[in-house]
């Protein structure tokens, strides 16, 4: 029997959401579909969901985002909708997506932040870049506006990275200084 999914409604809850290419094909490797997926994200961001961070790897993505409406049809715009752009900008008949996606419900700041360096640390984890910044299909790499983080979560982190950490905590990053401190504001979207 399958567990039945908490229904996200907009309660101003974030969420990390991952979702997977059909097959796990490795169709964001190409410039073009990752700046693609990119764009769609920010075509819905203000209107579906607010929009905190964000990887596109190879054959998957993550992204922190809070929901204005459901958490369900926030995941369908970006995954429809980019399902619908590949087929009429890329030409594309493909399937792209498998069916569903994971979520998690950010519980509380510290929570937030272990996510937020998963999402940043995935490209240098897998060998794609040697530091965060580097990689250029990732909200680290600064060339992105994000959505600031949920009021509820914004205490200040401790700048002691053996304070700053949860023991057994989900995500711990093997980067213990990653992320401790609150991201400056950044940039305009340069894609979009």
């Amino acid at each position: 029997m399958r567990p039945l999914r908490e229904h996200a409604t907009s309660n101003g809850q974030a969420y990390m959401i991952t979702s997977s290419t059909w097959g796990r094909r490795s169709l964001f490797s190409r410039a073009v579909w990752a700046e693609l997926l990119i764009d769609t994200l920010y075509h819905y961001r203000g209107t579906a969901y607010l929009l905190h961070e964000f990887v596109i790897m190879p054959d998957h993505f993550h992204v922190l985002l809070t929901p204005k409406t459901n958490l369900e049809k926030a995941v369908q715009f970006v995954k429809g909708g980019f399902s619908y752009r590949a087929k009429k900008e890329l030409g594309s008949n493909m399937e792209v997506w498998q069916k569903g996606f994971s979520d998690h419900r950010i519980r509380d700041a510290n929570d937030y932040r272990l996510h937020r360096i998963y999402i940043h640390q995935n490209p240098v984890r897998k060998n794609f870049s040697q530091k965060a910044e580097e990689y250029p299909y990732s909200s680290a790499s600064g060339r992105f506006e994000l959505d600031l983080v949920p009021q509820g979560l914004k205490p200040a982190f401790s700048k002691d990275p053996d304070t700053a950490r949860l023991e057994g905590a989900p995500f711990q990053s093997k980067f213990p200084n990653e992320g401790v401190q609150q991201q400056p504001t950044p940039s305009k979207n340069k894609t979009a």
